[in-house]
């Protein structure tokens, strides 16, 4: 693969509300905390990490007609990202409530508007930039029903238009709820799945990262396990294992490393780079992300 066209990415937009804590939440009592209101949602994370490294991108989504609304597709624009972001009437714009002590996070989701994205949305987004070369589904779209029309429409419509296809398999526990064999069969045969040690676990059992990555490219062509400090994994068809070291960096706030992680791999793969220089890239901005509060670059 080579050659850099404009990556549409299809997902949530969502107001991150983040609180730093120091160590555990006192049960019942009050815990210090620094807090911060700031765009979120993977697939809006992943864009904006995108436009960061100059790859033409748009995001499909969507908002709530709300305050909130309007600021996120304003970031997401001075941010370098064409907006295909429809606003919702009556609905507000989702938020996440984020708990992030040391590398662990804990997030309270409503996910708002972004429940009300159609496939006749993804359809005119993707009629309306047919410089597309790459779609990147937010695998939050599909593992709730509100949304998973328009996330099966996206797979879909990119194989009809003959883009390349990537998922992000996004959070264990609504995973676990859909079950591994259906999400499987929602993703077969994209061509790179991106998925985190937790998510692997529950799509192909407690194996080692090499072989949870053997046994699931029998549904996608390529997957990528991150594994945070760990580093990262590639396996892919042709027996190709890669494996790539995570960077030493003090940890501020890990939301939305994995959303960057993806955007330095995506952005090196579609340039032509081979596994362990995506996965370099990819480890290159995840260190980014961690280093500083919030999801989004500077």
């Amino acid at each position: 693969m080579s050659g850099r066209g404009r990556v549409v990415v299809v997902g949530d937009v969502i107001t991150d509300v983040v609180a730093v804590l120091d160590g555990p939440p006192a049960t019942g009592s009050d815990t210090p905390a620094t807090i911060r209101f700031t765009g979120g949602g993977q697939a809006a994370n992943t864009a904006c990490w995108l436009a960061a490294q100059e790859v033409p991108v748009t995001l499909v989504g969507a908002v709530g007609d709300d305050p909130a609304g309007r600021e996120r597709v304003a970031e997401l624009t001075a941010g370098g990202v064409d907006c295909a972001v429809d606003r919702i009437v009556g609905c507000a714009t989702g938020t996440v409530i984020v708990l992030a002590v040391g590398d662990e996070r804990t997030m309270l989701t409503e996910r708002g508007a972004n429940l009300r994205l159609r496939p006749e949305h993804v359809d005119a987004a993707l009629d309306g930039t047919p410089e597309a070369a790459h779609l990147h589904l937010s695998g939050y779209t599909l593992l709730d029903a509100g949304s998973r029309p328009a996330g099966l429409r996206a797979l879909a419509a990119a194989h009809e238009r003959g883009l390349t296809t990537s998922v992000d398999a996004a959070s264990a526990a609504p995973l676990r709820a859909v079950g591994a064999a259906v999400f499987l069969s929602w993703v077969r045969e994209v061509d790179l799945l991106l998925v985190n040690t937790d998510e692997a676990a529950v799509l192909a059992g407690g194996l080692d990262p090499a072989a949870q990555g053997r046994a699931l490219v029998a549904s996608a062509r390529r997957v990528v396990i991150k594994q945070g400090a760990a580093g990262a994994t590639w396996v892919d068809r042709d027996g190709t294992v890669a494996v790539a070291a995570a960077h030493r960096v003090a940890a501020v706030d890990v939301t939305g490393a994995g959303d960057a992680f993806a955007a330095g791999l995506l952005a090196a793969w579609l340039s032509g780079a081979g596994p362990e220089a995506a996965l370099g890239r990819g480890a290159d901005l995840g260190a980014d992300a961690v280093s500083r509060l919030g999801a989004r670059p500077r």
